[in-house]
């Protein structure tokens, strides 16, 4: 099994020790935070081989995310260093009632927004399995869109898995209409796709599931993926589709990375060769795990403490 790619911008998170206002609070806790890492920790915890694509900047927060990357068994040969440009930044609220927290970031003129076409085509692809996209390094500037559809091209041309997450930011992109476009044009590089029911609205213009993923199978994509929250997930693969239910969970603590825990238990199961319905079981139960912690991806579990889950749900 060769290694997994996943191209994005891993940030330094700070995470509020306190409730209340952001501007009030005295003391935070780093962590690290980006909706790649998150995938990325989540496949590495699950035994898979990965291999992070960004820039940082040289700088104390740049560094840090590289040593957390190597702890967590995440590989970093295909990350650079920016002398000029500094690393992006996250700040997250403290929350205990299970909703989602405000978390604004700082990553405009980021490193991880310099990255280039160049960059791309000088990677070596021969022992890479699957490569997995977000729709957030072509909202970071135009160099890193670009760099963005030519790491899908070279990827398709090469006959290498794709799955895709539109993860939209809207805060991020110069028009509503240029992030559809945009997104979807990726997604139809894809051989998964892996819209939120609520991305779909925007993406699509619709919330019917079965339209949604003619939509994305006529652009030609093979399997759809709609994430439902809670509800769990639709599926359609081929020409057969089904929903997947969600795991029930006693005490939501913190939504964010809920997602890409999904993904991260989608492609792993991918990767082993399971059925999809299990692949998409496996996402639903590690996205339920994650909204149990405070952290973007510290709950991400390892496959002894995912088994129990599963087992016990």
């Amino acid at each position: 099994m060769g290694k997994v790619i996943l191209f994005g911008e891993p940030m330094a998170l700070l995470i509020a020790d306190t409730t209340g206002p952001l501007e009030e609070v005295e003391h935070f806790t780093r962590a690290l935070s980006g909706a790649e890492v998150n995938v990325a920790i989540g496949l590495s915890r699950l035994g898979h081989k990965v291999e992070y694509l960004t820039r940082l900047g040289d700088d104390p927060f740049g560094h840090y995310i590289e040593a957390t990357l190597k702890k967590n068994g995440i590989g970093t040969e295909l990350i650079t260093y920016d002398c000029v440009y500094r690393t992006g930044i996250q700040l997250k609220d403290r929350v205990e009632d299970g909703s989602d927290p405000h978390a604004p970031y700082y990553r405009k003129g980021s490193a991880a927004s310099c990255i280039s076409v160049k960059e791309i085509e000088e990677l070596e692809l021969s022992d890479v399995s699957l490569l997995h996209m977000t729709g957030i390094p072509p909202a970071l500037s135009k160099t890193s869109r670009e760099a963005a559809f030519c790491l899908m091209e070279r990827c398709k041309r090469k006959g290498i898995f794709i799955t895709f997450d539109p993860n939209l930011r809207p805060a991020l992109w110069e028009n509503k209409k240029t992030m559809r476009e945009v997104l979807n044009q990726l997604a139809a590089k894809a051989d998964v796709v892996l819209p939120g029911i609520e991305e779909c609205r925007i993406l699509v213009g619709s919330e019917k599931k079965e339209e949604i993923a003619d939509f994305y199978q006529g652009m030609g994509v093979h399997t759809v993926i709609i994430k439902e929250g809670a509800e769990g997930a639709f599926v359609k693969d081929g020409d057969v589709s089904w929903r997947v239910p969600g795991y029930k969970v006693k005490n939501v603590v913190d939504t964010v990375g809920a997602g890409d825990g999904f993904a991260a238990g989608v492609i792993s199961g991918i990767l082993e060769g399971l059925d999809i319905r299990e692949c998409v079981r496996r996402g639903n139960a590690i996205g339920a795990i994650q909204v149990m912690n405070i952290s973007d991806n510290e709950g991400l579990p390892h496959r002894k403490e995912l088994e129990k889950f599963q087992q016990s749900a």
